[in-house]
Parts: structure tokens; C-alpha cells; sequence
């Protein structure tokens, strides 16, 4: 265990689910040649990484994540260990990397030093853990923040740097995230990380269509340009990269660095494993959490100590999400509630036409699971079976309405501390909007038995073809991303 001065002595010279409705730019074209020649000028070492790794309670995997950075072809020059508010065995686990590292690779021989520090309770949580460890390389050309449960593979910093180096326009580069279903057990884990995984596809491939231009560098696994991250301070008056009071600190970061006029990409090769939720709770939580911050990115002038940006080129993709949210939402619940209140009356018809958008939804998911580079049998299940796509669609709503619902009560609640409880699984919060699904749904039929026939009639007249032609619209913008080129993009 090691601290700053010990450092100093070291260092060298300075993819959606079911009805999705978001939207996409138009994609870059000739990135594949323009990259591999990048790739063919590659040479060892023409910059300095500085690797920081926030770690709390992290014991079960950040033997993996350090192993796995040692590993790689270009292995970061240093690697910052930053645990903090652990409570588990990951400082004595971690320490056991800890010391020089003398690695021969396909690049040629390569040294790095890893320090492990254990900077205790830290109120800032995660972001006081990047703060700490920036201090520590910003005298580094990149600095590459690893989450401590983010499995890289072995060219992953290799490709980031190399096309870091390749422009200098560029403030930061995220690798493509998945997530490892292999070591997940029982239904409800299993269910969920199906889930997760179409969800960061369709997310990925979205980006990637966008001329690759990266709305959220993720924390799991991104390299910074530390050029950028000083521009981006300076320009908001911050003494550090990250701040403590956003709920989506990498989101805020991406957004100063795209405003400080650099550019945030995803990269088309580097690939990363990073750890998902295996509970309802912890998914909630996580959920919650990070769209109530988007929240508050998105609207203008809601917190005091940042300008609004509604429109922001970051935002853009948050508010297609969120507007796809509510239609997903309306759709559903007024499709339940007329037809119930038709089916009561005995007014219902069918009408195959009604097949067809959960058929182009299970058809849009299954060109999204294949466009994985990892594709297995239960991601292809998941997207053709309907069923469960469409139960992970309710669940994400849930988050939705739970979001947006703490934001508009002004309610001020911690909730990376939610988060933190909901993964120790603590925290029945998930079941809120379900007791109050089902409450809606009783008084809905208290209220149509109550009404007379004319009433009755004149809803479903007027409902049912309200509800037809924004689902027809919603069919129509998937079929527009179902017929689009993916221009050979592998998430």
C-alpha cells in the first residue's frame, strides 16, 4: 500500500429492448480502412498512461481487472489502485499486485508499477476515488479509468491509445461494453443479464452510428486525453475532473469535454467486460440513479452550480430515450386499459393488425442480438421468445417512472447510497411501481363500472384509434432502425 509520495519517486517524465423509440445520426463511412492504417503506424510507447482504478468492496474481481490489465499488449505505465469505504478483503488482495512489473508483449518489453491505496472513508464516494487518483497522473498524456469490476481484453488500451494518438481533436475514447454471462447463475440473474446485454448493444450500436461519436464515456473503461480534462476545468471553474454532486459524473465529464470543443468517441474495436446487476434491486437502484442524473442534465438551469444545456449534441440521445420511454409507457398501459374496458363490454374485435409491431420489435431485437460479437444462444432466446424482452421493457419503465417521480417531488435523497444498499440487497423501493400499477388498474375499473354505456362508448371511440396511430408511428421507427445498415459494426 502505497501513497502519493511513493508515487512521485516512480513515475516517468512528464443495443433496445421491445418497442425502443430513440434516434439516431447518420453513421461515419471508411472508419475500417481509415483505423487499420492507424493501426499499422503503431509503435510502443509514444505516449504516457497513467491506468486509476476506484475500488469499493471489490474483492471477487479486482484480482481479474489488475491481472487483466498486466496482460495487455500496451500495458498502462502505472496503475493507481484507489480503494475506498471498503469493508471487504480488497486492499490485501489488491496489494498483491502491488510493485514493479516487467512484461514482455507482442509491442516488446514493457514496465509498469502498481500502488494500491486505501484512502479510507471517503464522503465523495467513487468520484472522490477518480479525483484522488487524477492527482496522481495528471502529469500522464492519457489517464484510463478501469472500474474494479471491468474485465478488459488484451488490446483494449492497445486500440485506445493508438487512436487517441492518431487526432488530437479527440477528448476521450470509450471502449465497447458487454457484459460475461458465462459465470451467472440461477433465473432471475440470468434474465436480467440477457437483459443488460441487449440493452448495452443497442446502445453501443446506436453510438457507433453516430459517426462513432460517444455520448457517455463510461467509467468502466475509458481513456482520457489529460489536456481535455484540464480544458474542461478551467472552463468550469473546477479544481477537479469529476464532481461529487452528480449523480452521472461520467456523463457531466463527456459533456464539459464535448463543450471544451474535443471530441468523445467509442471505439470500433476495444472491448471491455464490465459487471452487471444480478438483482432487481441493484438493477433499480443502478437504473434510477443513473437516469434521475441524466434528469438533471437535461433540464435547463436545474442545478445551481451548472448552466442548463437541454440541447446539448450529449443530450440529444437522453431526451430520444426518455420520450421513448413515455411513449413505450402510454402504448402499453392505454393498449391494457382499452382493451380490458372493450373485453368488460363485449365491443372488442381482433385484429391481426395488432400483430405486427410486437413482431417488427421481436424482429429489431434479434438484428440487435446479432450484431453482438459475442452472440450466444440465450441472447437470440431472449429477443425472439417476445416474453421476456417485453417483461425487461416493463422493468425499465418502472425506472422511468421512478426517476422522474423523485425529480419532480424535489425530494433530495443519496442515491449512490441507495445503490450501495440495493446491491448489499437491502431495499424493496423496486416494488413501488408495481403496488402503484395495480392500485391505477383498480381504481381505472372502479371508475368504468361507475360511468354509464355512452361514456363507456365514447372512451373506447375515441381511445383505440389515439392509441392505433402512435403505435403505428412507434412501428414505423422501428422498422426504419430494423431496415438500417449497421454498416458491419460488431458490439
Amino acid at each position: 500500500m502505497t501513497d502519493a509520495r511513493s508515487f512521485a519517486a516512480h513515475s516517468p517524465a512528464l443495443a433496445y429492448p421491445a418497442g425502443d423509440a430513440t434516434g439516431a445520426g447518420a453513421p461515419e463511412h471508411g472508419f475500417a480502412d481509415d483505423f487499420a492504417a492507424v493501426l499499422e503506424n503503431t509503435s510502443v510507447h509514444r505516449s504516457t498512461i497513467g491506468c486509476v482504478i476506484p475500488a469499493y468492496n471489490e474483492e471477487e474481481s479486482i484480482a481479474d481487472v489488475i491481472e487483466a490489465l498486466l496482460g495487455q499488449t500496451r500495458v498502462p505505465d502505472v496503475i493507481h489502485v484507489v480503494v475506498n469505504n471498503t469493508s471487504d478483503n480488497t486492499v490485501k488482495i489488491a496489494s498483491e499486485y502491488s510493485g514493479p512489473h516487467e512484461i514482455t508483449t507482442d509491442l516488446g518489453d514493457q514496465f509498469t508499477e502498481v500502488f494500491v491505496h486505501d484512502i479510507g472513508k471517503n464522503p465523495d464516494k467513487k468520484v472522490g476515488a477518480l479525483n484522488y487518483g487524477y492527482s496522481l497522473v495528471e502529469g500522464y498524456d492519457y489517464l484510463l479509468g478501469v472500474d474494479g469490476d471491468t474485465i478488459a481484453d488484451a488490446k483494449a488500451v492497445e486500440y485506445l491509445e493508438t487512436e487517441a494518438v492518431s487526432d488530437s481533436r479527440i477528448g476521450g475514447i470509450s471502449a465497447i461494453y458487454t457484459i460475461d454471462d458465462r459465470p451467472i447463475k440461477g433465473v432471475i440473474a440470468k434474465f436480467l443479464t440477457a437483459g443488460q446485454r441487449t440493452q448495452f448493444a443497442a446502445f453501443n450500436l446506436q453510438n457507433m452510428l453516430r459517426g462513432r461519436n460517444m455520448a457517455v464515456l463510461g467509467g468502466q473503461f475509458s481513456i482520457f486525453s489529460t489536456n481535455a480534462l484540464r480544458e474542461a476545468m478551467k472552463q468550469n471553474h473546477q479544481n477537479t475532473p469529476w464532481v461529487k454532486d452528480s449523480e452521472v459524473e461520467d456523463s457531466l465529464l463527456s459533456l464539459q469535454i464535448k463543450s471544451a470543443g474535443y471530441l468523445t468517441k467509442i471505439s470500433p474495436y476495444a472491448r471491455a467486460d464490465v459487471g452487471g446487476m444480478t438483482t432487481l434491486s441493484g438493477y433499480d437502484a443502478q437504473q434510477v440513479k443513473w437516469t434521475y442524473g441524466a434528469i438533471e442534465l437535461m433540464w435547463p438551469g436545474q442545478r445551481g452550480d451548472t448552466k442548463g444545456q437541454p440541447f446539448h449534441p450529449n443530450l440529444r440521445l437522453r431526451w430520444f430515450e426518455n420520450f421513448g420511454m413515455l411513449t413505450n409507457l402510454f402504448v402499453r398501459v392505454a393498449f391494457l386499459t382499452l382493451l380490458a374496458g372493450s373485453l368488460s363490454i363485449g365491443a372488442f374485435v381482433f385484429s391481426p393488425l395488432w400483430l405486427i409491431p410486437p413482431v417488427i420489435a421481436m424482429l429489431l431485437n434479434l438484428r440487435i442480438a446479432r450484431t453482438m460479437k459475442a452472440v450466444n444462444r440465450r441472447d437470440v432466446l431472449f429477443a425472439v421468445l417476445f416474453f421476456p424482452a417485453e417483461l425487461f421493457m416493463w422493468i425499465r419503465i418502472s425506472h422511468f417512472v421512478r426517476s422522474w417521480t423523485r425529480f419532480l417531488s424535489r425530494k433530495k435523497v443519496d442515491n449512490w447510497a441507495m445503490q450501495a444498499k440495493a446491491e448489499r440487497g437491502g431495499g424493496l423501493g423496486h416494488w413501488a411501481p408495481m403496488i402503484v400499477l395495480i392500485a391505477v388498474a383498480v381504481a381505472l375499473a372502479v371508475i368504468w363500472v361507475m360511468v354509464g354505456p355512452m361514456v363507456q362508448s365514447s372512451i373506447l371511440w375515441i381511445g383505440w384509434p389515439i392509441v392505433g396511430v402512435v403505435t403505428v408511428l412507434q412501428t414505423l421507427l422501428m422498422f426504419s432502425k430494423l431496415v438500417r445498415r449497421h454498416h458491419g459494426f460488431k458490439v
